[in-house]
């Protein structure tokens, strides 16, 4: 994959076939410009993670497992911005194998209405400007010791369609670098999360912490990566991202 990925910010790629999790090895590098761009990839996680504490499975080898630092630092303020564009990025190597998602806010990917990658970033803050690392988490392969007993069950690409995981890889890292002058347009951002999340309209069942859930249509994400949304006969309200969660 170097031949493919010459000349790319993105060309750096680290594997190993097992670590406790591949945003921890990340982060330990931030700061360091000398790992601008260094994708970490793993067969294995012993220690996945979610938003909110909530573990990853995915048993070794079924998995496209990575972190990837972003090459340039980013504004400390547009921090918000880059889990949507980084599942812009995921939805768009997807597709160029057939496999069609919907965006669910704040950090999933569906197929068929059931998760098939997650997104999770970490980032190191200086000042006004921040490195960040993108982890992605994308089911490729179904297989015996899949995690069924989530609830709900996941999606896994090969639901779809056959692909392979360096392929997969490779398109990933090569929407990020296409993307990568939307780091400076957040509206367009917005746009584009907007219409691959098939927003406005979609029903959401919001989980707020503390609190009742309850069911309302998704208008937009809101600068800030809120979710806007509307109740039945209630204003329109915005979801704050540390306060709730979305249940399928």
């Amino acid at each position: 994959m170097a031949q493919e990925l010459r000349g790319s910010p993105f060309a750096a790629i680290r594997y190993t076939e097992e670590t406790e999790s591949t945003n921890d090895d990340a982060a330990a590098l931030l700061g360091d410009e000398r790992y601008g761009g260094l994708t970490i990839v793993a067969e294995y996680q012993r220690r996945g993670a979610g938003r909110k504490g909530r573990r990853w499975e995915a048993p070794a080898g079924t998995a496209l497992l990575c972190t990837t630092i972003l090459p340039q630092t980013v504004a400390a303020e547009r921090l918000w911005l880059i889990p949507y564009w980084a599942a812009l990025a995921v939805g768009g190597a997807l597709k160029a194998f057939g496999i069609c998602t919907v965006l669910q806010w704040p950090n999933d990917i569906l197929l068929a209405e059931r998760k098939v990658a997650g997104i999770l970033c970490v980032s190191c803050v200086a000042g006004a400007s921040a490195w960040v690392a993108c982890g992605v988490g994308i089911n490729v392969y179904r297989s015996a010791g899949a995690p069924e007993q989530i609830d709900p069950a996941p999606a896994f690409c090969d639901d779809a369609v056959p692909v392979e995981r360096r392929a997969l890889l490779r398109a990933l890292l090569g929407c990020y670098e296409s993307s990568l002058p939307l780091l400076e347009q957040a509206e367009r951002v917005v746009s584009l999360w907007n219409q691959a999340a098939e927003l406005p309209g979609r029903r959401y069942r919001v989980a707020p912490d503390g609190a009742a859930t309850f069911t309302a249509t998704a208008l937009t994400l809101d600068p800030g990566g809120g979710l806007r949304v509307q109740r039945e006969g209630a204003p329109a309200e915005t979801v704050a991202l540390a306060d709730a969660r979305i249940e399928r």
